[in-house]
């Protein structure tokens, strides 16, 4: 092995190996060689060293690999199971969007069927608003047909007012009647020195049993000329029973009496002024004024009337009318 060694160092260094070098025949080329097996050695020593720091360097760098490959399959299962946990987070999120949705697209129907509920309702309103206007029309329609149909009906009756009441008198209203005529207008009197008298009758005490005026007398004549005439006379003047005064006016229906009281404060002051007032049928006010006769159905008229004219404007307490009224 020595020599084989030699020889290769031999050759290496461009030496020529003869079978004396090679066997070592001489002194000489005994101590090359020893030089060169030294060499050698060393060589081989230094060669061996380093073959030993390359697998040492291997076996590090094979452990490290091992703790870098440890490390990433840690990291890369941490990033799939965060991964995963946001996978599932976002199909939560969905979940949740989607139920949103669907509650939002709930709450947009139920307000849209609400707008239409509401219109309906409204529509529904208007049109019950318009049944209830006719409605209202027509019973101020019919009232007042009713009312004229009353009034027509008792358009033969007078009603004789401040009439005492005492037994004597209430047996025999209908000699009483012709007394009071035969009294106060005796050329109204027929042939015989009568007047047809269908009946008379006391008003009923229903509506106020507590009062003690006496109640007003309810005379039905068979014929409306008659009537008439003795009702102009009772407007010339008073009407006297035995000296004792009383009122004879026109049997109305209760809505005309009523609408016909309004006018009162009106007729008071109008008769201060001269202004020659009358409630004429059913309900009408007409005065005489600047040589015309002026007729108004309601107050409000009247009062339109009064502030346009300069003689008439703050004469007419209309807010006392008004208190009145209500």
């Amino acid at each position: 092995m020595a020599h084989m060694a030699q020889n290769q160092a031999a050759r290496k260094k461009g030496k020529k190996v003869t079978i004396e070098n090679f066997y070592g025949g001489s002194t000489q080329g005994k101590e090359e060689n020893e030089e060169e097996i030294q060499k050698n050695s060393e060589h081989s020593s230094q060669n061996g060293n380093y073959q030993q720091a390359l697998e040492d360097l291997k076996l590090e760098l094979i452990q490290k690999m091992e703790i870098w490959k440890e490390k990433w399959e840690k990291e890369i299962s941490c990033l799939t199971d965060k991964n995963a946990q946001l996978e599932k987070e976002v199909e939560a999120s969905n979940r949740r969007a989607n139920k949103a949705e669907k509650r939002n697209q709930s709450l947009t129907t139920r307000i849209k069927h609400l707008e239409e509920s509401k219109m309906i309702k409204q529509q529904e309103s208007i049109k019950q608003t318009q049944k209830i206007n006719e409605l209202e029309e027509n019973i101020k329609y019919l009232t007042e047909k009713v009312t004229d149909l009353e009034n027509r009906g008792r358009r033969e009756n007078l009603r004789i007012i401040g009439l005492p009441e005492k037994t004597e008198i209430n047996n025999k209203l209908d000699i009483i009647l012709q007394e009071i005529i035969k009294e106060n207008c005796p050329h109204v009197l027929e042939q015989g020195g009568k007047i047809e008298i269908e009946r008379i009758h006391r008003t009923p005490s229903i509506l106020n049993p507590q009062k003690t005026t006496p109640r007003n007398v309810i005379a039905k004549f068979k014929s409306f000329q008659v009537k008439e005439k003795i009702l102009q006379e009772a407007k010339k003047k008073s009407f006297r029973y035995k000296g004792a005064p009383i009122r004879i006016t026109h049997d109305l229906a209760a809505n005309t009496l009523r609408d016909c009281k309004a006018w009162n404060t009106i007729f008071r002051k109008a008769r201060e002024l001269g202004l020659q007032p009358r409630i004429n049928y059913p309900a009408k006010l007409t005065i005489y004024f600047q040589g015309k006769v002026w007729a108004f159905n309601k107050i409000e008229d009247f009062q339109a009337f009064a502030k346009k004219r300069p003689e008439l404007c703050g004469k007419f307490d209309f807010q006392a009318q008004k208190a009145r009224e209500t």
